[in-house]
This record gives structure tokens, C-alpha cells and sequence, in this order.
């Protein structure tokens, strides 16, 4: 009895130790990992958290920190400068971190135009991203978040990734020209960390006590600190979305009649022919008409397509579409930003007369299909133009399509959760392209950018962080009011600019397209980008 009494105490005491060593473990922020880039000759902070009073441990080129968690259970410890170079490897206590290269960190943050993906510039740049990798250039793009009621202090699961065809892709297409043109100029590794939302207004990216000259933005944020109410209002918001797209199901007759509309023997000998950029076929005269849009169109395919796959480029829609070929769904988007590029496959096509059918949704606005972009059929190095008339008819016309309440545009919200866990990462500097979803108050942004460049440079403990801003690219045919706006606002991040001493604009307004608010030129911007850093602007 006396021999398994002892036996059981020493179990007890050995599960007694593993789940203190196994609650003591040292945890890292998501920053800290595998693959990343941390600042060139500068003092480094690392932090993390464990059990109040853990012994810290960290072993990092050849030389050994160490610090004990406070009674809050976090750490942190301030590593020596480091000349550029790597990969190298650390340790903290029982954790590996592998790959780890020192070079020059830039945060990467914005609007869309920032968070554009390589892969929607392939149409100017193919040749060259496919030609092109550098394991000495890494990648992390930050988790969306927002949080209305305190700053976070760390970012949701992410990973660093090398500039490889693996990866590449999924770069912001600006960050990508930097770095590599940044890397050819230095030869020292690059670390971009991009904090991007599309369409959000630079009061989203500001804290609180950034925005405290600005009463009604922090009034606004108040609002909604309330979980519970956000809650309730995105449950509401959704039904009620869901229930115009249900009723937009409903009623659309091309869904519905006994041969759907999509259909490649579908008899449309009675719709009528509209030129696909007029406006007739979108209005009624007044309104516009919302709802379904079905068009349909014949095109002769020639014999050397047979067995072929083929891409079908339908432009730009506004607002989401469906497209059929032959009968078949070949693909959607569901706004109207993105280009539609449909692939189509070998079995399709069919020498002779083929049918392609699109229906396109509209939400509140005027439907459209977006001039001066590529409408046509592709095989190889043949091609078959889309544009001119089509067949229409109105599916279904319904109201406009109930708004949502943009919570991650809310001032506030995007500093708490996509900026302030990046607080004790040292950057080099701040690429800021933004101001898009300001146009309309175009009036007080040079105020705003200036709190947030103050309001980043005391969160970074930085008061000389060089932000290197980029100017709205044009928009908006000559002819259009909505130009001057624009206009004023590039007046305003220039003057934002010529005020801050340790502020630069990076001239872009050349690089715009009229018709579309995502220009595929991000090469020039970058390339000026690096001038300024080159230039210690």
C-alpha cells in the first residue's frame, strides 16, 4: 500500500510540474515568426508574453538577452543593431525561429489602391512578375480588424512569405515594384508589412487621442462601442439584404421560364438590341433600373478554335454579373471593381455559332458596362470582339438594394485593430496611398493625414518617421464635375506634405486611368517611392 501511495505522489507531482512548464511556455506576437525582416542598424524590440515571473531567453547572432515577464505576464527586450544580412536563426527559450533576415521594414497602409494584389496587374506585367523571385524580399499582409474600445496588442494569424511565384500573387502590386526595385538598388533584404482595407477614409487608421481635435469622429466611434449593438445591426442589416436577394431570385423570369435565358437554345427572337455603353437599356427614362439585366449575344468561332480553350474578357460591370456560355456557367464577380477575365473551357466551344449570355445585376446605381475596357472572346492569338449590340431584357426590376452601416470605415476602429498591435516593430518608414473615400470631404484631409503621421510617429516612438505619401492617381472622364474633387483632395495631401518636415508626395497623378479608380500602373509610383528613400527624403 505504502509503495503505490508513493507512486501516485510522485505522478501527482510529475503532472504537477508539466502543466506549469506547459502554462509557463513563452508565447510570441504574430510579427515575431518564421521568415521575417526585422530593422537594419537600429535597435530591435522583441516582446511576447508568459507566466509572471518566466525567465526570457533569447539567443540572436552570436550574443544573449535576457528578461523576466512582469506580473502582467509580458516581456519585452531590446535587441543591439544589426548590419543587414542573413538568414539567421533565434531562440526564445524553447522556441525556433528560422529565417530570419535584417534589412530595411516599411509599413505599407491605406485603400485599395494600396492593397491591389499582383495578380490584377497581370494584364501590364505578366512578362515581367513571372520572370522574376528574391528570397531576400518578404511579404506580410495584415488580418482585417477593427475594434472600437481599445487598442489591440496583436494581429490575427499571419505569416511572412518570400517574393517566390508561390507567393507572389498575393502581393500588394505597389509593395511588390518597391521592394524589388528598392532591393536592386541596396542589395539589403526588404520587409514589407502591409496594413490595408479597400475603401476606408484615413479617420478609420487614427486613434483616439489622435483624433482628439475632431470631436465628431470620436462622438461617431462612441456610437458603436457597443458590441452587442453592432451586433444586432449587422444581424438586422443582413436579413435585410438577404431578403432583396431573395426577392431578386424571386422574381427573375430569365431564372425562372420553362427554357432559362441562359440557355444555349433559349428563342430571344423578341428582345431588343441595345448598344451595350448607352444608356437606354439602363433607365426608364428617369431612374434607373435596378434589379436583373439578361443580354445575349451570337458569335461565329472559327474551325482552328475546336478543342481549344479559350478566355473571355467582359471588362468592367456595374455592378456584379453571371456569365453562360453555350448554356454553361463559366464564372461571376460580384462587384464592380474587378476585371472580368472568364476562362472557357476546350469543350465549349464549337465551331460556328456559339452563344454568350450575361446576366448582370444592378444594385442602386446606374448599370453600366465600363467603356475603354477589353470586351472580346480569346483563343491563343486570335480574337473576337464583344463589343457593340446585344439582345436585352429586364429580368426583374426591383428597388435599390438596401445600404449597410460600414463598420470598418468607422473612425477609430482600423487604428485599434490593424496599427496598434504593430506598436514595438521598428519600420523604416511609412508608405501611405490613400484618400479615395475622402474625395467628398476633401476639405479637412490635409488636417487628418497630419494626425495620423503624428499619431503613428508616437505610437512607433519615431518623431522623425519618414512617411512617403502617395498621390491620388487621376479619375473620372475630362468632362466630369466629380474631377475637381479629386483635384482638391491631391492639393491636400501636397500640402500635408510641404508642412511636414519628414513628409514626402510621390508624385501619381499621371498614372490614373479615367475609367477605372484602380490604375494598373503601380510600377511608376514605386519607382518614385524609392527615389525618395534613395534621396533620404
Amino acid at each position: 500500500m505504502k509503495t503505490h501511495a508513493t507512486s501516485r505522489l510522485k505522478l501527482t507531482i510529475l503532472f504537477i510540474c508539466i502543466a506549469v512548464t506547459a502554462g509557463a511556455k513563452v508565447k510570441l506576437p504574430t510579427l515575431i515568426a518564421d521568415g521575417m525582416v526585422i530593422q537594419r542598424e537600429q535597435p530591435v524590440r522583441l516582446w511576447g508574453s508568459a507566466d509572471p515571473g518566466e525567465k526570457v531567453t533569447i539567443k540572436f547572432n552570436k550574443k544573449k538577452y535576457e528578461t523576466t515577464a512582469n506580473e502582467k505576464g509580458t516581456w519585452d527586450v531590446t535587441i543591439s543593431p544589426t548590419k543587414a544580412g542573413g538568414p539567421y536563426t533565434m531562440t526564445v527559450n524553447d522556441i525556433t525561429l528560422k529565417d530570419i533576415l535584417v534589412g530595411d521594414v516599411f509599413l505599407c497602409s491605406g485603400q485599395s489602391n494600396m492593397e491591389l494584389m499582383v495578380s490584377r496587374v497581370m494584364d501590364k506585367y505578366a512578362d515581367e512578375v513571372k520572370a522574376y523571385e528574391n528570397p531576400m524580399i518578404r511579404y506580410i499582409k495584415v488580418p482585417y480588424a477593427y475594434d472600437y474600445n481599445a487598442p489591440q496588442t496583436d494581429i490575427r494569424s499571419a505569416r511572412w512569405t518570400p517574393l517566390t511565384q508561390e507567393h507572389v500573387m498575393n502581393y500588394s502590386a505597389i509593395c511588390y515594384f518597391f521592394a524589388k526595385m528598392l532591393y536592386e538598388k541596396t542589395k539589403v533584404p526588404v520587409g514589407l508589412v502591409n496594413s490595408s482595407w479597400g475603401g476606408t477614409p484615413v479617420e478609420a487608421w487614427i486613434s483616439e487621442e489622435g483624433l482628439k481635435d475632431f470631436p465628431a469622429y470620436v462622438h461617431q466611434k462612441a456610437m458603436y462601442e457597443s458590441e452587442e449593438l453592432v451586433k444586432q445591426i449587422q444581424q438586422a442589416e443582413g436579413r435585410h439584404s438577404q431578403a432583396w436577394r431573395n426577392e431578386l431570385y424571386r422574381s427573375d423570369i430569365g431564372l425562372h421560364e420553362a427554357t432559362p435565358w441562359y440557355a444555349a437554345d433559349y428563342d430571344d427572337s423578341n428582345w431588343k438590341e441595345t448598344d451595350m455603353f448607352s444608356r437606354e437599356w439602363a433607365t426608364d427614362g428617369w431612374w434607373p433600373v435596378n434589379g436583373s439585366h439578361w443580354f445575349r449575344r451570337t458569335v461565329e468561332i472559327p474551325e482552328s478554335w475546336a478543342g481549344k480553350k479559350a478566355v473571355l474578357r467582359l471588362g468592367c460591370m456595374v455592378d456584379a454579373d453571371s456569365v453562360f456560355v453555350n448554356g454553361s456557367f463559366v464564372g461571376t464577380v460580384a462587384y464592380q471593381y474587378p476585371p472580368r477575365i472568364y476562362k472557357v473551357p476546350s469543350q465549349l466551344l464549337k465551331p460556328g455559332t456559339n452563344q454568350i449570355t450575361i446576366r448582370l445585376i444592378s444594385n442602386a446605381g446606374y448599370p453600366s458596362f465600363v467603356r475603354e475596357k477589353p470586351y472580346k472572346l480569346i483563343c491563343g492569338n486570335e480574337e473576337v470582339s464583344l463589343e457593340g449590340r446585344w439582345k436585352h431584357r429586364v429580368g426583374t426590376r426591383m428597388p435599390g438594394a438596401p445600404g449597410g452601416t460600414a463598420f470598418n470605415c468607422m473612425p477609430i476602429g482600423l487604428y485599434n485593430g490593424m496599427i496598434a498591435p504593430l506598436k514595438n516593430y521598428v519600420f523604416k518608414g511609412a508608405v501611405w496611398y490613400q484618400g479615395e473615400s475622402n474625395v467628398g470631404r476633401w476639405q479637412e484631409y490635409a488636417s487628418l493625414l497630419t494626425a495620423l503621421m503624428k499619431d503613428w510617429r508616437r505610437l512607433f516612438g519615431n518623431e522623425e518617421l519618414p512617411f512617403y505619401i502617395v498621390e491620388l492617381a487621376d479619375f473620372l472622364a475630362p468632362d466630369d464635375p466629380g474631377r475637381k474633387a479629386w483635384a482638391a483632395l491631391r492639393a491636400q495631401q501636397a500640402q500635408a506634405a510641404e508642412e511636414d518636415a519628414h513628409a514626402v508626395l510621390i508624385k501619381n497623378s499621371d498614372t490614373g486611368e479615367w475609367n477605372d479608380i484602380h490604375p494598373l500602373d503601380k510600377k511608376t509610383a514605386a519607382g518614385r517611392i524609392v527615389e525618395a528613400v534613395m534621396n533620404g527624403d
